[in-house]
């Protein structure tokens, strides 16, 4: 739709409307908008890429805006600068792993719960919408299904204490704010990530600093 509008707009000698966009599979969270007040347009598990116009009837008015919050700033018309999310995920967001004599992934006995759970976590795109629905700017969801889907993996559980640690500090330092259960969150969300993540990053925290005083694990704070 945006598309024929900035066609119209161009024949007219207008400037199109800048947007982001990429997969328009619902996969890589780039089609960041806010659709009549809500991310993506408010239809579960439903990104902007994939919200058809069928979806609304004739004569509708469609508001479209970019995400709003202090940890994303407004680049042009409906672009954001979601970079924070990356600087969150450079934090910790990953395995640390040294080549050689690495352990086929395969073999490693992992429970079929917590195969299922650490997949449930992974299904994050990364789109922010999240932390656009959160009153507060929260990004406590996108951190939690991070943390979370790792903590439970043998290969995470080596580095989670500083894993969770690092990612909380740099949630602090991008800006966001803090969970105050709202659960906007998870309404907005199109691959259905639930809070329950968020309880988890809470318990790896709490982990973490328990293993600070008692244990080899020094955290920065």
């Amino acid at each position: 739709m945006l598309d024929v509008v900035n066609e119209d707009l161009i024949r007219e000698g207008k400037e199109p409307i800048a947007f982001d966009h990429d997969c328009r599979e619902g996969i890589c969270g780039m089609c960041s908008a806010v659709i009549n007040g809500v991310p993506h347009g408010g239809f579960e598990r439903t990104t902007v890429c994939q919200l058809h116009m069928r979806k609304f009837k004739d004569g509708d008015t469609l508001y479209i805006e970019p995400w709003r919050a202090r940890a994303f700033p407004i680049l042009r018309d409906l672009v954001v600068d979601r970079g924070t999310l990356d600087r969150l995920i450079q934090a910790g967001g990953y395995i640390s792993c040294h080549t050689g004599g690495v352990p086929d992934g395969n073999a490693l006995p992992i429970s079929k719960g917590g195969a299922d759970y650490a997949m449930d976590a992974a299904q994050c795109i990364g789109c922010g919408a999240c932390v656009a629905a959160c009153p507060n700017g929260a990004a406590m969801l996108f951190v939690g299904a991070k943390v979370a889907h790792l903590a439970v993996l043998p290969q995470g559980q080596v580095e989670a204490p500083e894993r969770v640690a690092e990612m909380i500090q740099a949630m602090r330092d991008c800006g966001f704010g803090n969970c105050s259960n709202h659960y906007e969150c998870e309404a907005v969300c199109p691959k259905g990530i639930s809070v329950k993540f968020i309880a988890k990053l809470n318990r790896e925290f709490l982990k973490a600093l328990i293993l600070a005083k008692t244990g080899p694990f020094k955290s920065s704070d």
